[in-house]
Parts: C-alpha cells; structure tokens; sequence
C-alpha cells in the first residue's frame, strides 16, 4: 500500500538529514543542508549590513548592477561588480579544488568547507573588531571580497559534488523543480521533502541573520555562519579517510 503524500514528504526530508548506510551520496546532503543554512546567514548580513548586495546569489549582483546604472537609490554599482569578482575568484578556487580532490568526494567537501571558513571567519573578525562598514569603505569592501570568496568556494565545491536538489546557494531550479515535478504537473513527483527542507533552511538562516541585523547586531549573523560552518566543516574532514563507495565521483 502506497505512502500517503505527507509520509513520503516527511520520510524524504528525515533521509535527507539522517541518510542510510549505503545512501548514494553518503552523509554529504545533510551537510550541504547546512552549508545552504549558512547562505542563509551570511546574505542576510551582506544585504542588511553592506548595503544592497549579495555575497552569494550572484544573479542578484546583476540586477542590482543594472537598478545601479538606472540611477536607483540604495544600490552600488561599485559593491556589485566587486561581490561578483570576489565570488568568481572564489568559484576559481574552489574549482582547483574540484579537480585536485575530485576523486574522493569528502576530501574534497572538506578542504571547500575549511578555505570557506577562514574566509567567513576572518570576515568576523574584521566586522566585529574592525571599523563599522557604514562608515567605512574599506571595511565594507574588504568584508564583500571576503563573503564573496568563501561563497564561491562553497558554490564551485556544491557543483562539483552535485547532489540533487542541494545546491546550497539557489533555489530558484529547486523550487521550480518542485512545482514543475509535482503530481499536479502530470510529473513523477520528484522528492520535494528534500527540495522544500533546502528552502527551509535557507529561509532559516536568513530570517536569524535578519533579526541580529535588525537589532543591531549584524556581525551576530556572521558569528552563527562561523560556528555552524566549523561544526560541519569538523564532520567533513572526518570523512576524509574513508574509503566507502559515496566518496567516488
């Protein structure tokens, strides 16, 4: 007898956190589960807290750019251009590291998650001991070259890795793939529990990362990219010995 919807559903999203043994992908989906949870965390501050612009959603920068040349109020074509060249620099990276480690999967999670945290972490040294980036330039575009790196490392290792529907960074094909797969569409179903935990937790990280920024205290956002970052970036590296089938590209 056939699940009911809501089973299904809730049984994809447990598999998604907690994986089977022999799972496909091993224990990567639940740690680019928080890998999209810290892309929640650290666009909030940029966006909030540098000014209209993103470190991570890169179509965003573009948009942005043309608003800019308009002549739209609150946008920086200058802050733009700069997050869009911190996070191809950073797409560069991680794609070197693509190729060195692209034949064990965890080594290569893990040297993406540990360059991602230096940058993420350096950035909250510099927000919260450093000048306000309201009031300074420099700090502002130092903190936008930093994000911008660290999230493109992150996008450059998710690509490569590529597991469905855990891009960690857009959602804008999870989302379609969701309606667009969907039973009501005449399509297999897909696996939206899965899809939907990854908006869930993108929207989790941002809606955190807004209330500090809201309250005065944006670098907090920051600090909880950080912490969550070094916890799973600690469960990665621990799977660089392994020899289990997941880790073959």
């Amino acid at each position: 007898m056939p699940s009911p919807p809501s089973s299904e559903i809730l049984n994809q999203a447990w598999r998604t956190l907690v994986p089977e043994r022999d799972a496909r992908f091993g224990p990567l989906p639940p740690l680019m589960l928080t890998l999209t949870v810290v892309t929640g965390f650290v666009d909030a501050y940029s966006y909030l807290g540098l000014g209209h612009v993103f470190v991570a959603n890169m179509t965003g920068n573009v948009v942005f750019s043309g608003f800019a040349i308009a002549g739209a109020p609150g946008f920086s074509l200058t802050a733009s251009l700069a997050s869009l060249t911190a996070f191809a620099v950073g797409a560069l990276v991680g794609g070197r590291v693509a190729r060195r480690d692209h034949a064990h999967r965890g080594r290569l999670l893990s040297t993406a998650m540990t360059i991602e945290f230096a940058m993420l972490l350096a950035a909250y040294l510099v927000a919260q001991l450093g000048p306000s980036p309201e009031r300074s330039g420099s700090a502002r575009y130092v903190l936008i070259a930093l994000l911008g790196i660290g999230m493109g490392v992150q996008n450059a290792a998710a690509r490569a890795l590529a597991v469905p529907d855990l891009t960690t960074t857009v959602l804008t094909l999870t989302i379609t793939g969701t309606s667009a797969d969907s039973k009501a569409a005449g399509g297999p179903g897909g696996k939206p529990g899965r899809r939907l935990l990854s908006v869930a937790a993108m929207f989790l990280g941002a809606l955190i990362g807004a209330l500090a920024a809201v309250h005065g205290h944006a670098p907090l956002s920051l600090l909880c990219a950080v912490i969550i970052l070094a916890l799973a970036a600690t469960a990665a590296y621990r799977t660089r010995p392994s020899t289990a089938a997941w880790t073959r590209p």
